[in-house]
């Protein structure tokens, strides 16, 4: 270990898109506190997961690996257990990191009995971490804290993020959530957490704890005052085609997306932008909270030892492209905040670079003088944090994948559940898009950055379909598992280790 006490905040939001920051030049949202904490840190303007939904993005995001080699590719896709992640390498260096919330991990059911509780729900904890709140769908915990304070909750959990004041009736704004704003569900973890941060102050070698909040998530129902934030007439609109026909012209996947009805949105707007001011919000309130925290840290002590990481799992479409929710392979989806304050670290920095999920273990680990696992596929952070500019070599594409066997194209021959997958390879000015069994995609950003026109078939941009053909298919065969690559047994020497000059990994 490095000398000192050092002390790990890794916060996670759910489905907050990329471009809600003020400090990102959003239009109407506004983010004082996170944008303070981007002034004394590192903003990274072009992060991105590597798949969706929630269980696939944060098993990126916990092991450090692309998608195509952990393959816990939809939620309730078991993670398997020969990979570590985060929680256990800090685990075995003496920490004992404590969640606040969910990583929404799917047990390996080849190391459990049949009748195991754990194969219930696709809700589970990553191994490594110690679940000091482990609040889901199922909020216990949180309920039973507003039953203490008097409020009759509903029967169902999963509603209880969603219960709504009775007695509103003003039809221009949102109907607020029934609990008050010192009794939301991120109030509570929020307040958790700073009370387990302020028990550890003599532990050794420090603290670590995941505060993954639920917010902005569905259902969008935000409390008092924030359920009146902002304005729904001064909101900004969709990116799309004037139909869902049109839209779903675009591709045979998105046809079946957009017919199905599943998270479509729909084309009334008033009730769009009311679930709209809904969700920025949600985000106001989770920024307040944050500068609670941060204001706290800084208070006791912390603040000067302590790596903090804001970020969230995926993004939302909130409208744009016909679509609610996280799925297929538009930026709203995928491009989320990345916020790094390093102690030491270069203030007010930011990164154009593209950055991805997979690169925030090696970053914490590294910033503790942990060795990097082998498994991982991402990059540590550290030369953006402490230099201030990407090292050379640095990836100039982002990339991620999406699942989409539960789609009702897996019924459809000559489609499979093994087919149905799509890689993505997102560059400064052309983005591609690989289906396994299904056309493919390019988009030109520079005449269409909002991913409406497909290039594919277009006789002038087949050589740029070519370059991104080959490259992802580089990225790929670059990015198999390594586990074990590295070794050799040999007759006369034995087992070999190679290890590349430079290298953190084991």
């Amino acid at each position: 270990m490095k000398g000192g006490r050092r002390n790990v905040l890794l916060i996670t939001a759910d489905q907050w898109r990329g471009d809600c920051l003020s400090s990102m030049y959003h239009p109407v949202v506004r983010t004082p506190h996170l944008d303070a904490l981007a002034a004394q840190g590192s903003l990274f303007e072009r992060h991105y997961a590597n798949a969706v939904p929630c269980g696939p993005s944060r098993a990126c995001l916990h092991t450090g690996m692309y998608l195509h080699n952990h393959r816990s590719s939809t939620n309730g896709t078991p993670l398997d257990l020969r990979f570590t992640n985060w929680a256990l390498e800090l685990r075995h260096a003496g920490y004992d990191p404590a969640l606040f919330g969910y990583t929404h991990t799917a047990p390996d059911p080849r190391y459990l009995a049949s009748d195991d509780p754990r194969l219930t729900t696709d809700e589970g904890v990553l191994p490594g971490i110690t679940p000091v709140v482990d609040m889901a769908t199922h909020c216990g915990p949180w309920r039973d804290w507003l039953k203490t304070l008097g409020y009759a909750v509903p029967a169902d959990h999963g509603a209880t993020y969603g219960a709504r004041r009775t007695d509103f009736d003003d039809a221009s704004l949102p109907r607020p959530s029934l609990y008050a704003r010192e009794h939301t569900d991120t109030w509570f973890l929020v307040q958790r957490a700073l009370d387990h941060i302020d028990a550890q102050k003599a532990s050794d070698p420090g603290w670590a704890v995941h505060l993954s909040l639920r917010a902005p998530h569905p259902p969008w129902v935000a409390a008092e005052p924030y359920h009146a934030r902002y304005a729904a007439a001064s909101l900004p609109g969709c990116v799309r085609h004037p139909s869902t026909d049109q839209e779903a012209a675009l591709h045979p996947w998105l046809a079946a997306h957009l017919h199905s009805g599943r998270n479509a949105a729909h084309d009334d707007d008033r009730r769009h932008r009311l679930l709209q001011a809904s969700y920025y919000g949600l985000m106001a309130e989770v920024d307040d909270n944050m500068g609670r925290l941060f204001a706290h840290l800084k208070a006791t002590g912390a603040w000067d030892d302590t790596l903090v990481i804001f970020t969230s799992d995926h993004g939302e479409q909130m409208g744009d492209h016909w679509m609610y929710g996280k799925a297929g392979f538009f930026d709203q989806s995928y491009h989320i905040p990345l916020i790094v304050k390093a102690p030491n670290g270069i203030a007010g920095a930011r990164h154009t670079a593209f950055t991805e999920h997979v690169d925030v273990m090696p970053t914490l680990l590294e910033w503790l003088d942990l060795d990097v696992p082998r498994q991982c596929d991402g990059a540590m952070l550290q030369p953006f944090l402490f230099d201030g500019s990407a090292p050379p070599g640095w990836r100039t594409h982002a990339h991620w994948e999406y699942d989409f066997r539960e789609s009702s194209l897996a019924q459809t021959p000559p489609q499979t559940i093994e087919s149905c997958t799509l890689n993505v390879l997102r560059g400064e000015s052309t983005k591609y898009v690989h289906f396994a069994n299904l056309p493919p995609l390019l988009f030109d950003l520079d005449s269409d950055p909002g991913e409406l026109l497909d290039r594919a078939n277009d006789a002038a941009y087949q050589q740029r379909l070519n370059d991104a053909v080959r490259q992802l298919l580089s990225w790929r065969m670059l990015h198999a598992d390594k586990t074990l690559s590295h070794m050799q047994v040999t007759r006369r020497a034995g087992l070999v280790v190679h290890q590349l000059e430079g290298s953190r990994h084991e």
